[in-house]
């Protein structure tokens, strides 16, 4: 099954760096690695231009800066995309060296594989950010020690127990699909619609495509212990959109919706978006 690797990102090419080396290192490549730009500056198109050795093809797809638009910038980027698997990742999430391999193995049409992640201190992400350090390669004995001097949240995640997920827990719980670290398949994002435009600003448009998603008969199956990654520190977004997303929300859930209200078919349809 190809595999497309969908990143987001948002004026912070340090981290996104980390995320495409992490990428280009692992055991299994993905087939193409498609970055979802919700409107960065020129550094960002500046680095991923200079990026000429990776094992993959590299798409970036820009939108222009208009607010917190991730869901549309994820619409067009899939619509630029080819991999029968879509794997969504932000930009300050760097995958460990098997997260490909594994992905492709607990990969199953009518089942979205949500991911966990280790949280990074700020002084720490400072570090890897300004030095270029490549953490996707740390050891656990690394990584151990960084949680005894507090910079990780903790270590569990590290683990390997494919077992668990394969086990498909949780399967109609909406909470445990957050998009910072989760995948499905093509064919099952399409037959949602994809994610819903209509949510503009931080917050629930993750919950509200999981809710979907169970809707059209997608199970959720978690892929903690299998695919975790090293979220990299961030400031919280605003929140003012929140008492309207939580309506949007709501609507879903109230009205049993499968198809986003303004999705991947009118992204399409509109030409939106442009492809470096």
């Amino acid at each position: 099954m190809s595999l497309s690797v969908v990143v987001t990102t948002y004026n912070r090419p340090a981290a996104l760096a980390r995320v495409l080396d992490a990428l280009a290192a692992q055991t299994e490549p993905p087939d193409e690695v498609v970055v979802a730009d919700d409107g960065s500056g020129p550094e960002t198109a500046s680095m991923l231009s200079a990026r000429k050795g990776d094992p993959f093809p590299l798409l970036h797809v820009w939108q222009p800066d208009e607010g917190f638009r991730a869901a549309l910038s994820r619409n067009r980027a899939v619509a630029a995309s080819r991999g029968d698997w879509l794997h969504f990742l932000d930009g300050d999430c760097v995958p460990r060296p098997h997260f490909v391999e594994r992905a492709r193995r607990l990969s199953k049409r009518g089942w979205a594989l949500a991911g966990d992640r280790i949280l990074l201190s700020p002084g720490l992400t400072e570090r890897i950010e300004r030095e270029a350090l490549p953490v996707h390669r740390w050891s656990v004995a690394t990584l151990a020690g960084y949680r005894l001097r507090g910079g990780i949240n903790r270590l569990l995640p590290l683990a390997y127990w494919p077992w668990l997920a394969r086990r498909g827990r949780r399967q109609d719980d909406w909470r445990l699909l957050r998009t910072a670290n989760v995948g499905l398949h093509r064919a099952d994002f399409e037959a949602v619609n994809g994610f819903d435009s209509s949510f503009v600003g931080w917050g629930l448009e993750d919950s509200e495509f999981a809710i979907r998603l169970i809707n059209s008969g997608v199970r959720l199956r978690s892929g903690r212990l299998a695919i975790g990654v090293l979220h990299l520190w961030h400031r919280e977004s605003p929140r003012t959109a929140l008492d309207r997303h939580r309506s949007l929300l709501e609507a879903a859930i109230r009205e049993g919706r499968v198809r986003a209200v303004q999705g991947l078919a009118e992204t399409i349809a509109s030409g939106a978006g442009s492809v470096a």
